[in-house]
């Protein structure tokens, strides 16, 4: 095991698709974008929908920072399957402009009394690029490939985790099972990696969907090569894009031709030097430079769920079975100054466990872990850790007060980590990073076989992000993979969570995540450090642009180019 004493100052543009999930008009060339308002969306309605018919044809150039890994969204929980999704599959359902569900493939549902019972209208006019039928046999086919343990789902199956089965009522009309009532069902339905895929392929070679995709989205792919690139042709006949978008027919793009460049300085310059016209996890470094030229635009926008957490503790594991030295750590790391060389301007310091822009965040407790290193020597006192030994590390009973943290191979190299040790360095607690194979880091997770890691972060569309991070029951065990890798059980955060997920009236809801927020201030099960952002540059050639509703990131079947 290789510890990391300098870390190649760099910053953080993706995080490993193993540890993550799971992001007003366009801001002009040469101004600053507003900075985003807490428990609201920030931006003006007229971003998530068309406002005018574009032209057709033309070849957009993409460039984005990984590989997938797999075009089977529901076996991954890559952040490009939130764009890529849009443009190869279409959901149940999708989102207005206010963050509310509204119609896609199912033009209307119904819930019954006790939560537990979703039945979908479909629409019968819809396709797969193979020509299997859209209808109620295709979503069960769906709902039970997301499940299935051969599709080994690091995402989707948690996110359904609640249904039970379902049943055709007629061709186009399904009913699902519930176990208990689960209010974000329908949210997470509108997420990308629950999209549908055809039922023909899942049934007769599920095992190539991974490189050979088939939905029944407005793009069609026509060739995938692993860690080159992706390029995708538009299909004459789509015609069934949600009504919240405003878009209708087929895509104005004729193609689509998407690279994978994984060094931050070429994304920024091939975007410049014109050979390509997008550019996702665009390098905030490179922000002002590219608002400063008047034929670009740079944009960070915060993602819903949780911000970026710069360690997660194992609470079963000394020292952060106290949570007196879990508070001191938190307090003592300066995310102003972290995000001025993360971030560049771009990000806003984050102390609190619910991305502001999250149905239901409470700001009442954003300053509950804000920088106070004085506190945190207070605390480290009180906990016992009062000698120092030669290098200035506490030490309790002759035991240097010491802490390892993992950090997986895939994700790229950042400040932050540097940072974060030197800070405890500075209350005399020993950080060693130890960067791993992402498989021995996820090896060592599931058995519970570490002090801290490096967590990134889980987007998802609602706050039930709290309850995928931190419930009892999602802590990893040998049949699934949890993403509670605090391995936090506490009885009154669980029923909060609980309430949450199942509350039919908003304000019992709103309630029980203002609980479960401040519970979780209380508890500091990690160090939240900055939002999660969704950063893009692009050409001002890109016309049209539409932001999705639940990602935050391009909704690409609308935009399109403006010859040179």
């Amino acid at each position: 095991m290789a510890a990391i004493g300098k870390i190649c100052a760099t910053v953080l543009a993706a995080v490993a698709t193993a540890l993550l999930a799971g992001c007003d008009a366009p801001v002009d060339g040469g101004a600053q974008q507003p900075k985003q308002q807490a428990g609201a969306r920030p931006f003006d309605a007229r971003d998530y929908a068309e406002q005018a018919p574009g032209k057709s044809g033309g070849t957009l150039k993409i460039s984005t920072f990984s590989d997938p890994t797999s075009l089977d969204l529901h076996s991954i929980s890559h952040g490009n399957a939130q764009w890529l999704g849009r443009m190869i599959y279409d959901n149940l359902v999708y989102l207005d402009a206010e963050g509310n569900i509204s119609p896609w493939l199912a033009k209307s549902w119904e819930v019954s009394a006790d939560g537990k019972t979703y039945t979908f209208h479909l629409r019968d006019d819809v396709t797969f690029s193979d020509g299997a039928k859209f209808n109620a046999a295709a979503v069960k086919a769906n709902l039970e490939h997301m499940r299935a343990p051969a599709t080994k789902s690091p995402l989707a199956a948690a996110y359904i985790a609640p249904y039970i089965d379902g049943r055709v009522v007629s061709e186009y009309v399904f009913e699902a099972k519930l176990r208990t009532p689960y209010t974000p069902f329908l949210y997470v339905l509108a997420q990308s990696w629950l999209s549908m895929e055809s039922p023909r392929a899942i049934k007769e070679a599920p095992e190539k969907l991974g490189e050979f995709p088939v939905g029944s989205g407005p793009f069609v792919v026509e060739r995938y090569t692993r860690q080159q690139g992706i390029r995708l042709v538009r299909r004459a006949d789509y015609n069934w894009s949600p009504p919240q978008v405003k878009h209708q027919g087929p895509a104005y793009l004729e193609k689509a031709e998407v690279d994978f460049v994984p060094e931050q300085l070429i994304r920024y310059n091939t975007l410049l030097s014109g050979q390509y016209d997008l550019t996702m996890d665009a390098p905030p470094q490179n922000a002002a430079a590219i608002r400063a030229d008047p034929g670009y635009v740079f944009e960070s926008r915060v993602r819903t769920g949780s911000p970026m957490r710069g360690l997660a503790f194992n609470v079963d594991a000394e020292p952060f079975t106290d949570v007196r030295v879990r508070r001191a750590l938190a307090l003592a790391v300066d995310r102003e100054g972290i995000v001025k060389v993360v971030g560049f301007g771009e990000y806003q310091p984050k102390t609190d466990f619910l991305a502001a822009t999250t149905r239901y965040y409470d700001p009442s407790f954003q300053d509950a872990l804000r920088y106070d290193p004085a506190r945190a020597n207070k605390l480290l006192d009180e906990a016992g850790w009062t000698e120092r030994d030669a290098q200035g590390y506490r030490t309790r009973g002759g035991k240097r007060l010491s802490a390892e943290a993992l950090l997986s191979s895939l994700m790229p190299p950042s400040p932050m980590y540097a940072a974060i040790q030197s800070d405890a360095r500075k209350i005399g607690l020993e950080l060693i990073v130890t960067q791993l194979p992402t498989g021995q880091v996820m090896d060592r997770r599931s058995a519970g076989n570490y002090q801290a890691l490096f967590a990134g972060v889980w987007h998802t569309n609602t706050p039930d992000a709290l309850y995928i991070g931190y419930h009892g029951g999602e802590i990893s065990s040998s049949r699934r993979i949890g993403q509670n890798v605090s391995r936090l059980r506490d009885a009154s955060l669980d029923a909060w969570l609980e309430e949450g997920r199942s509350a039919q009236d908003p304000a019992l809801a709103k309630t029980a995540y203002a609980h479960a927020q401040q519970r979780l201030t209380e508890l500091v099960p990690a160090i939240p450090v900055y939002e999660n952002y969704s950063s893009v540059a692009y050409s001002k050639r890109l016309k049209g642009l539409v932001f999705d509703t639940s990602h935050n990131t391009l909704f690409l079947p609308s935009v399109w180019l403006e010859k040179p």
